[in-house]
């Protein structure tokens, strides 16, 4: 078996074809990536992706190709690279982190960038083959690279990706360089990427496409020249393009006749007064509109001018095409002029050529040097174009550039008519000839774009005899043919008649160079028209050349060529660089001609203009080399003065570039062997005259001439050598030493008197440096650094400060050390302590800070790692300027920035600079010179404040703004620097500051750095790329741990002394043990329990640590730190540390505390991270504010959570909730006049001021969140504080905001919210939601679809469940994933519940049951009010009840039906049981959330008795309700009357009451129940009072039925006896007919008037009014069929709902078997449909939208039949009596007799003796006490909604609301009465049966242990829980007085509505305590305490 080996070479590669890796220990690969390989057997190599070096494994040989890789620390830990070109290599690695984040573009949406990169990518991709194919030249191959890493650096700015150090186009490894030249790399590249260099040279391209015009037909030459209308003259050549007679270019294929580049203009040149002017010839007739002549003749005449300013370019688009506007002259005259006229706007004298005539360009603006765009604009060179040139030359004239060019300009003639009588047509021929009279082939150029051409002709000017041309032609004549050569101007008149001839009538010549050798002098020159004829000999030239050519050239006497009139006006301008028009540069020339003049020349010299000198430099420094060689005693001085001169010329910008011409005259052509002698004694004569001379500026000018003097001294002296073999050398020595001493004598004097020496020493200074180089080609290293440092040396140390050679002094070192010569060991240490000391001196005044720095910086880099000779220069460096180092940067890092962007180097911020040269200095120091360092500190406090300088300066450098973000390379350079010296300081920290030597300042400043160094973002590992974060683990390992030990040692020497950092250093601490790295939590966690021992130790206890430890974690958290794996570490490696101690157990207390804050913190920072604001940041900030008042009392933190809260609460518009929010932070505040600090956006103030803003707030948001009653509170309360200070404005500003309150209720409507309970099941929920269950109020118009839609957005990975049973421990302790569980809660009704995945509408429930099994179910939750008082009192409006229905509920209530025991097919209400479940929660709703937890769940069940019971009760008080309401005429339509009274009648006849008989009423259930006696009798009565009822509703009826509905009254009257027949009623017991009925007439005013009759005093309560009848549905029928299957089949699954914003009566369906009735109709509790024909079926949609008309106020709805006209009086609600012991829901805390209550006087009532009856009625008997069951001790009332969609039939259904015993009226929704009211016996007996009391029946005589139990247990709960004030109603107001409860305050007899009431009337009554006190109290939060 073969064994796998290591491989030697075979170390890297990359894969070619992807592998599966399906083998055993395969490692699947994909093609691309590249592998290490550490072992090979047998065709298979061992290694991993490099992308993934954890995963190993092994792969195929034939998929990797190898690549030569470089190996570093070979063994285990080996890491490869491969040694390809860094380029490539940075190509590769950036690609791929590129690819990952580019996909996350895509992911993000950021698709331009997306795109971009992706371009970018490819274009890389392609660059990179070419790099790797081999076959570029070297030239372009440095284009590539350069064009790669600009395209790299492009896309890792817009990435956000790090700067990367370049050198010659490749990283640079920071280890390998200088931390300065490191910062200076990427300084630059920064420098270079934020402020692109300024360009100088610009240049302007222009591209002719077409001319646009109607009237073309002839061929046109279009130029185009650049102006300057400011100096009025052009700039520029002309561009010259041929069109064809349809405006295109003639020649299409060459572009470069189309194409120009007006190059080299200067910056200066882009301003608005300069223009691209066009001029447009034609080329045809002499008119434009002439016929046709038979000659042929062309003539060149104007046709139209163009403008454009270059300045417009700058702004507009570089790539549209641009379409100029072209003018006409209106005078040919004027035609020159016309494009002045054209800027200057004189409209008079041109206008449009035509409308529609344009010249298509396209004009584009190019800058940078020529070669430059050359590489840019490759194309554009390639396919041609032309290079107009700038007229004379460029603003920087380059050495080797080659022009002869001479321009002239034809200005304008003046000529005679010639014997015509109009004026002449005249045209100019213009020639270039000879000296033998030849004309010149080609060298008469128009303009670029087109080749030269043997003569021009002008444009021709109709009848002008004083033509204006201004046209410019170039003659590039070459020089040697310049001599001799002349131009001739040849005038001919053309003719318009016969054949049109040009005939000739004279000439004109100018030669083009005289004859001493000058050339034609630049400038205007009128020309002599000589006349001749049309065959005059013009061949021969020498027949005219000798006549005069010019008038100013004539002599005196010949006046009669003067006087001619006809002249020819011509300007001429030279741009040669060989010859010259000057007489003065010509004689000096030709010095040996005229020796005489030698003097004189050398004096003009100076005079000479420095672009003629520079031509002829290399003859003039000939000519002056030569005079001083043949006469240096007589001419030296003057000689050396000419020398000066030329050199300082050459210090011009415009003539800079001749330097190295000249450095190529000295070292190639200079013959000066004996000049040094004349060049050394004038230079020391002129030195020793310096310090006598009055005038300095001569000597000063020679002195800046230092570098090129010495330059000509020593190559001089080279020659001399050379050729004599080095003679005279010790002469030539002395000679030096000698100019030396002199120079050094000149430095050292001071300003004496009035010569101002110093400005000469700065001159010399300035120069000085540039001498090093020549010294050293004649002179030893050290002779020249012995020269430099006593020249150095030799100034004077006493200048002021503010001196100006203090700052050419440190320019002289500053280039000393720059200079070849420091860069040389042996000299360095010579120039080293003359450089410090200068150096020192400056940093310590604070001056010339760039200066130093780079001075520094310079030095620095030179320093070498391994080197022995670096080792002492470190030491000279450490001891002269370290310590001014750091207090430097101190001193820079302070100072205020500026606010503006400044400018570098000259005010920029130099703090990088000092601080890369500590870096480098501190890199480079080792242990030998740490030790020196201290040993140098002779006291401690010496050292101590050492110590603090280098630690604050060490903070500074890692502040984030230290250096720009992406300097990331950098960063870790720093880092590693700085925690090398941390490590080596520390041993002095220990050794000098501990023990008695303690010193607080130093250790704390060293803990502070070391918590921020641990801290740093670029230190934060886990955010960064798995690649990026492998090279720096590599390079540096994580510094965090390495920090993090050191802190961990310090602190454990610290010994009793770490008392002095408790609880200082615990936040820090902490921040550091956040940080995600598992080793160093593991070594700083247990730091915090030596914090506790010592604590505990000190004082007993650890407060002190607790609490800083809760402060800094919310902060800490609040900012992303943490996370769930640090909050189990934590908790688990402290609880193992203090297992031990003796504190023990309060240190687990102090351990679970802050461990259950991290669980809260970690889920509210994961909710804060989500976009919208929803349930689960509000739960989450409730349940942290909770923690923090009632477990930590943490006041502060307190109040910032509840305006935290306040403020998700506007977001998301809960105003009523943000208002129960704010309300915690008012009710902390008293009214007092105690000062608060400034606290959040709250300003200094006092307590009262806040108070009352927070009130004003308060009010608002009730306001908005339309709670008005809790505002009215509060406006009370704040009514009263203003009273009490007489502030009667405001008083009465709040008294009209409390009566808008008042209006506001009456008039707005409010739409009552649904309640839905939820469950949260599993351990993948929020810690505050985790395994728990809540009641949510729900938003405005939200149903149960939209509510858990909404839920299982906010927890996208939740799983509905599918029961509604309670969740077993597996669920609870689910892992794997998240159970929701969602009830609906309905204000107003009553519901069984429903599986949540399947929401049934009612009248499909009863349709469906068959298909239903158990565990899919939907329950709803009624809401119980607790204000009973408000909403049992008779007058009180529907506005007012309607709030206090849905408004502070503490109990929740859900029904579910089922059987018990074997189910009766024929009588399924034998067994229907009904299942009540109540909910507590910890709060009421609403409150400072939508959502509270159930706190606890009661469960009891109704017997079917009782259930019965129920039912036939809230049957008769319907009927009781409605027929109230036809009496009292609050019905315009009784046909809801007629509908109850029909369903009631038609069931009860068809067997309805029957059923309750055969279950009950027999003889067996008599006898299995005998404890149910009392129940059946009053089943009994309650069955014979609806029998009297029913005929006391018929006498009613028969009163006001209309006459159509009579047969239906007669069927009902007659079904009515039969009804009495099955029943067996022949007469009413007697005390059915004594009972009164208490139906009561009136209004609603009459009502609330006799307050008194309605509410008696022992609080029994009256059935109100509530509801205008506008909206009551009809209810539904179904079949007996139908009934029966459904009843058969799990009835108790499910039970209707119905819901209506305005309060409405649901009938109660019953889904019992055909012996019930054949109309059956549903239950209160199920109301379903029937699948009757007579109905028909809505649409689909109409079954899943919400019946709106049910929602819709009374002012909203229709008035018809079915919707009365609501305005009618009749209709207001009316109160009624409804206090009698017979009525469900009363109090259960008052007696049954005690219920009884007189009945209001009314017009007629059942209770008036038989002689006030008047046949208006029988009366109605009335009902004996009743004893209630045990299962109603815990029922309570709840509100009821009709259905949230239409039904099955036309009406939708309803049941009675059961937070009120009244109704206002049913009116159906179909005009035809359709169904009919049942009987109100129903299986499905009403679960949740409520009236208008709200409180439980609860038996006082046959009270079962239970239900006393039960009632107990809530007392002692309401009694001994004390809830958070979260309410309103625990608000307390001291000035009010404290109202009575209900059951003890007498009724009110005012007639406005009831004022609401107070919170403690609320939630506090003594009498009915609500909250037991049994759990021990949270602590609190002192009620008056806070400072905030």
């Amino acid at each position: 078996m073969n064994m796998w080996i290591p491989t030697e070479h075979e170390k890297y590669g990359v894969v070619l074809a992807s592998f599966r890796g399906t083998v055993q220990h395969g490692l699947p690969l994909e093609i691309g990536d590249t592998v290490q390989i550490l072992e090979k057997c047998e065709g298979w190599y061992r290694g991993f992706v490099l992308k993934n070096p954890n995963a190993k494994g092994i792969f195929p040989c034939n998929y990797i190709h190898l690549k030569n890789a470089h190996i570093k620390n070979k063994g285990q830990f080996e890491t490869v690279m491969p040694t390809e070109d860094s380029v490539i290599t940075e190509m590769t690695s950036t690609l791929r982190d590129w690819g990952a984040m580019w996909k996350q573009l895509f992911v993000k949406n950021e698709g331009d960038l997306f795109h971009r990169l992706w371009h970018v990518m490819n274009e890389i991709l392609d660059l990179r083959r070419q790099v790797l194919v081999g076959h570029l030249t070297h030239d372009r191959m440095r284009d590539v690279k350069q064009h790669i890493t600009a395209r790299l650096d492009w896309g890792n700015e817009q990435l956000g990706l790090d700067l990367v150090p370049r050198r010659e186009f490749s990283m640079v490894d920071p280890d390998e360089i200088s931390v300065t030249e490191l910062y200076r790399l990427m300084e630059h590249r920064h420098r270079k990427k934020e402020t692109p260099t300024p360009v100088s040279t610009h240049h302007l391209f222009v591209h002719l496409k077409s001319l646009m015009s109607s009237n073309l037909g002839e061929e046109l030459e279009v130029f185009f020249f650049i102006y300057d209308s400011r100096e009025n003259k052009p700039l520029s050549e002309r561009f010259f393009v041929k069109l064809n007679k349809n405006g295109l270019p003639k020649f299409p294929e060459k572009t470069e006749r189309q194409c120009t580049l007006f190059v080299d203009l200067g910056s200066g040149d882009l301003r608005k007064d300069v223009y691209i002017v066009v001029h447009i010839i034609r080329i045809g007739r002499m008119g434009a509109g002439e016929k046709k002549n038979t000659s042929n003749v062309q003539y060149r005449r104007p046709f139209g001018c163009a403008v454009v300013s270059i300045a417009d370019l700058l702004t507009a688009d570089s790539k549209d095409d641009h379409l100029l506007k072209v003018y006409a002259c209106n005078t040919e005259s004027d035609w020159s002029q016309t494009h002045d006229n054209i800027i200057k706007k004189v409209n008079s004298r041109y206008n449009l050529s035509g409308s529609n005539t344009g010249l298509a360009v396209a004009l584009q603006l190019l800058h940078g040097d020529i070669e430059q765009l050359r590489r840019e604009y490759m194309v554009l060179f390639t396919r041609g174009v032309s290079i107009t040139k700038k007229l004379g030359f460029s603003d920087v004239i380059m050495p080797g550039e080659m022009r002869n060019d001479l321009y002239i300009t034809l200005e304008k003639g003046e000529f005679e008519k010639g014997g015509k009588s109009v004026a002449r047509n005249v045209e100019v021929t213009v020639y270039a000839l000879d000296t033998d009279g030849q004309i010149l082939k080609g060298f008469v150029a128009v303009g670029s774009g087109e080749p030269g051409g043997d003569e021009y002709h002008t444009f021709v000017l109709y009848h002008n005899n004083s033509p204006r041309w201004s046209e410019l032609i170039k003659l590039p004549i070459p020089v040697d043919m310049f001599r001799g050569s002349h131009v001739r101007f040849e005038f001919r008149h053309c003719s318009t008649k016969d054949k049109g001839e040009k005939k000739l009538f004279g000439f004109s010549f100018v030669p083009l160079m005289q004859e001493d050798g000058r050339t034609l002098p630049d400038g205007t020159h009128e020309l002599i028209v000589h006349k001749c004829e049309e065959n005059a000999n013009l061949q021969d030239c020498a027949r005219y050349l000798k006549l005069p050519f010019s008038k100013s050239n004539l002599p005196g006497n010949n006046q009669t060529v003067k006087g001619t009139k006809e002249s020819l006006w011509i300007t001429s301008f030279l741009c040669s660089t060989k010859l010259t028009q000057n007489g003065d540069m010509l004689d000096l020339l030709k010095w040996r001609a005229h020796p005489e003049r030698i003097s004189d020349s050398l004096s003009k010299l100076k005079e000479i203009d420095g672009s003629e000198i520079v031509k002829f430099l290399q003859d003039t420094l000939d000519t002056l080399f030569g005079i001083l060689d043949e006469s240096s005693q007589r001419y030296a001085l003057k000689v050396f003065d000419c020398l000066v001169h030329i050199i300082n010329l050459l210090q011009d910008s415009k003539f800079e570039h001749f330097k190295p011409v000249m450095d190529t005259y000295i070292e190639s052509h200079f013959a000066g062997a004996l000049s040094y002698r004349d060049l050394i004694k004038v230079l020391k004569w002129y030195v020793d005259r310096i310090i006598e001379a009055d005038r300095q500026e001569h000597i000063q000018q020679v002195l800046k001439a230092t570098e090129y003097i010495f330059k000509y001294i020593i190559q001089s002296r080279r020659l001399f050598a050379l050729a004599t073999g080095g003679q005279s050398e010790e002469e030539f020595r002395c000679c030096m030493h000698e100019l030396f001493m002199s120079i050094r004598f000149f430095l050292s004097q001071e300003n004496k008197g009035s010569r101002p020496i110093t400005q000469t020493q700065a001159v010399f200074l300035q120069q000085f440096p540039a001498v090093y180089g020549e010294l050293l080609k004649l002179f030893t290293v050290r002779e020249v650094a012995t020269f430099v440092r006593e020249t150095l040396g030799s100034l004077p140390t006493a200048s002021q400060a503010d001196c100006p050679l203090e700052a050419v002094k440190l320019h002289c070192i500053t280039k000393t050390v720059e200079s070849q010569l420091y860069t040389n060991p042996e000299s360095r240490c010579i120039l080293l302590p003359v450089v410090l000391r200068l150096l020192q001196a400056h940093m310590q005044e604070q001056r010339d800070l760039v200066m130093c720095a780079h001075i520094l910086t310079c030095m620095l880099s030179l320093l070498k790692k391994d080197d022995a000779t670096a080792s002492e220069e470190v030491d000279l460096i450490v001891e002269s300027v370290l310590g001014v180092l750091l207090r430097t940067i101190l001193e820079v890092s302070n100072r205020p920035q500026p606010a503006g962007p400044t400018l570098r180097p000259q005010v920029q911020d130099v703090t990088g600079e000092f601080v890369s040269c500590l870096l480098a200095l501190l890199r480079h120091m080792k242990d030998r010179h740490y030790q020196q360092l201290l040993q140098r500190f002779t006291s401690k406090d010496d050292l101590r404040d050492f110590l603090l300088h280098i630690f604050t300066v060490f903070r500074i450098l890692i502040r984030p703004e230290m250096f720009p973000k992406d300097w990331t390379v950098m960063r870790l350079v720093t880092n590693n620097i700085i925690i090398t010296t941390v490590l080596y300081l520390s041993d002095a920290l220990r050794k000098n500051f501990l023990s008695d030597k303690f010193d607080y300042k130093v250790w704390d400043s060293y803990f502070c750095l070391s918590v921020i160094f641990i801290n740093q973002s670029c230190l934060q590992l886990e955010t960064f790329s798995a690649s990026k974060r492998k090279k720096i683990l590599e390079k540096y390992g994580d510094m965090r741990v390495m920090m993090g030990c050191e802190i961990f040692s310090m602190w454990q020497n610290l010994g009793e002394h770490k008392l002095n950092f408790i609880p200082a250093m615990i936040g820090p601490f902490l921040e550091v043990t956040l940080v995600p790295q598992p080793d160093l939590r593991n070594v700083m966690i247990p730091i915090f329990h030596d914090m506790m021992d010592w604590e505990q130790r000190r004082s007993g206890n650890f407060k002190q640590v607790e609490a800083k430890l809760i402060d800094k974690l919310d902060s800490l958290m609040s900012e992303g730190k943490g996370d769930e794996t640090y909050r189990e570490l934590f908790n688990s490696i402290l609880l193992k540390k203090i297992e031990r101690e003796t504190w023990r157990e309060s240190g687990i207390s102090l351990i679970a505390t802050v461990t259950r804050l991290m669980e809260r913190l970690l889920d509210y920072r994961d909710c804060m991270k989500l976009g919208e604001v929803d349930g689960k940041k509000i739960g989450c900030t409730v349940s942290l504010l909770n923690f923090y008042k009632t477990e930590l009392n943490k006041e502060e933190m307190y109040i910032r959570y509840i305006h935290k809260l306040y403020d998700l609460h506007l977001k998301a518009q809960n105003y009523t909730e943000a208002s129960y929010t704010l309300l915690l932070y008012d009710e902390l505040l008293e009214w007092s006049e105690r000062p608060l600090r400034e606290f959040l956006s709250y300003p200094m103030q006092s307590e009262w001021q806040r108070k009352e803003y927070l009130h004003l707030t308060i009010i608002q948001n009730f306001d908005r969140g339309k709670c008005w009653e809790n505002g009215i509170i509060l406006c009370r309360e704040l009514a009263d504080q203003y009273e009490s200070y007489y502030d009667y404005r405001n008083l009465s500003k709040m008294r009209m905001m409390e009566a808008s309150f008042y209006d506001k209720i009456m008039d707005q409507q409010r739409l009552e919210p649904e309640f839905f309970r939820v469950g949260f099941y599993g351990k993948k929920f929020p810690f505050f939601l985790r395994n728990k269950e809540f009641v949510c109020r729900g938003h405005d118009y939200e149903r149960l679809e939209a509510f858990q839609q909404r839920m299982l957005n906010e927890f996208p990975h939740a799983i509905a469940m599918q029961h509604a049973n309670q969740p077993d421990q597996t669920i609870y302790q689910a892992e794997a994933q998240c159970i929701l569980q969602t009830s609906l809660v309905f204000p107003g009704h009553s519901h069984t519940c429903m599986p949540t995945q399947t929401l049934m509408l009612a009248d499909d429930i009863a349709r469906s049951l068959t298909n239903f099994h158990a565990d899919l179910q939907i329950y709803a939750v009624t809401p119980i009010p607790d204000s009973q008082d408000v909403l049992q009192r008779d007058g009180v409006p529907d506005n007012i009840k309607s709030f206090y229905k849905v408004n502070h509920i503490w109990r929740f209530r859900y029904d579910r039906p089922f059987h018990k025991g074997t189910k009766d097919k024929e009588n399924e209400f034998k067994s229907l049981w009904v299942e009540r479940t109540t909910l507590t929660l910890v709060q009421s709703l609403p409150g400072i959330s939508r959502w509270f937890e159930v706190e606890r769940r009661e469960l009891v069940e109704v017997s079917p008795l009782e259930n019965a019971i129920e039912v036939i009760e809230n049957k008769n008080l319907q009927l009781r309700t409605l027929i109230t309401q036809c009496q009292t005429r609050q019905m315009q339509n009784i046909n809801p009357l007629t509908m109850c009274l029909n369903g009631v009648i038609d069931a009860a006849v068809n067997g309805g009451l029957a059923r309750y008989q055969e279950a009950f009423f027999v003889k067996d259930y008599i006898m299995n129940h005998p404890e149910d006696g009392d129940k059946i009798g009053r089943l009994r009565e309650l069955m014979f009072e609806q029998a009297h009822i029913l005929e006391f509703g018929l006498t009613v009826h028969e009163k006001f039925v209309p006459q159509d509905m009579r047969p239906l009254h007669k069927k009902l009257v007659d079904q009515f006896h039969l009804m009495k027949s099955s029943l067996g009623i022949q007469e009413f017991p007697a005390y059915v007919r004594a009972s009164p009925i208490h139906f009561t007439n009136g209004s609603p005013r009459a009502g609330r008037n006799s307050a008194p009759n309605i509410m008696n005093p022992e609080g029994g309560a009256r059935v109100v009014s509530r509801r205008s009848p506008l909206s009551y549905p009809a209810v539904n029928r179904y079949s007996s069929s139908s009934l029966s299957s459904q009843a058969s089949n799990e009835v108790s699954n499910i039970t209707g709902q119905s819901e209506s914003s305005d309060e409405v009566f649901n009938m109660q369906p019953s889904p019992s078997t055909s012996s019930l009735s054949s109309n059956h109709s549903a239950s209160p509790n199920v109301t379903s449909s029937a699948p009757s024909s007579a109905r028909g079926s809505p649409q689909l949609s109409d079954k899943h939208k919400h019946s709106r008309e049910n929602c819709l106020s009374p002012r909203e709805r229709p008035c018809s039949a079915i919707y009365p006209n609501p305005l009618d009086p009749t209709q207001r609600p009316v109160p009624h009596p409804a206090g009698d012991a017979s009525m469900p829901r009363s109090d259960p805390n008052i007696s049954t007799p005690d219920k009884v209550v007189k009945p209001a006087p009314s017009s007629w009532s059942l209770d008036m003796p038989p002689s006030d009856f008047n046949g208006k009625g029988p009366p109605v008997p009335p009902r004996p006490p009743y004893t209630g069951s045990p299962a109603k001790t815990t029922r309570s009332q709840s509100p009821v909604m009709t259905s949230r969609s239409p039904q099955k039939t036309s009406a939708p259904p309803f049941t009675p609301s059961p937070t009120e015993c009244q109704t206002t009226g049913l009116v159906s929704n179909s005009p035809v009465l359709s169904g009919s009211y049942s009987s109100g016996i129903s299986s499905l007996s009403r679960c949740s049966v409520s009236e208008a009391s709200g409180t439980e029946n609860t038996s006082t005589d046959h009270a079962l242990p239970n239900s006393a139990s039960s009632g107990s247990d809530e007392l002692i709960r309401r009694e001994n829980k004390t809830p958070p004030p979260y309410s309103i109603h625990e608000r307390n107001n001291p000035r009010r007085q404290v109202p009575l409860p209900p059951s003890l305050s007498i009724p009110p007899s005012i007639d406005a509505p009831p004022i609401p009431p107070k919170p403690h009337q609320i939630r506090r009554q003594d009498t009915e305590p609500r909250r037991p006190d049994q759990f021990p109290r949270p602590r609190p939060i002192p009620r008056k305490v806070s400072q905030l």
